[in-house]
């Protein structure tokens, strides 16, 4: 696997300075109820309006993949690697709606 450049390691310690101070405190916070809570979100422009309705909402769990050995022409693979990082799922892309295009209608 080659270095890539942009990756960057820092220190726990390196993070919090870059970071700086939060400007949030906490602690009047944690003493407000939550209907002062509520309050100052309903307040808020961005926040007035917004009611999410979770009771459609559904857990969708992605299908675990099955790992394969495949032998593909060099020129696909290379086609696919060409256009950099996350060649495989690309060609995972091109299956799927290969797949789909190809299924009965319901």
């Amino acid at each position: 696997m080659r270095k890539d450049e942009n990756i960057m390691s820092y220190t726990m310690n390196e993070l919090k300075a870059k970071r700086g101070e939060s400007l949030t405190d906490w602690r009047k916070v944690d003493a407000m109820s939550d209907n002062q809570i509520d309050g100052i979100i309903a307040a808020d422009d961005d926040e007035r309006d917004f009611s999410p309705d979770w009771t459609k909402a559904e857990l969708v769990l992605r299908e675990s993949k099955q790992s394969i050995n495949l032998r593909l022409d060099r020129d696909i693979v290379e086609f696919f690697k060409g256009q950099g990082r996350g060649h495989i799922s690309r060609m995972q892309a091109v299956l799927k709606a290969y797949v789909d295009a190809h299924q009965p209608k319901t």
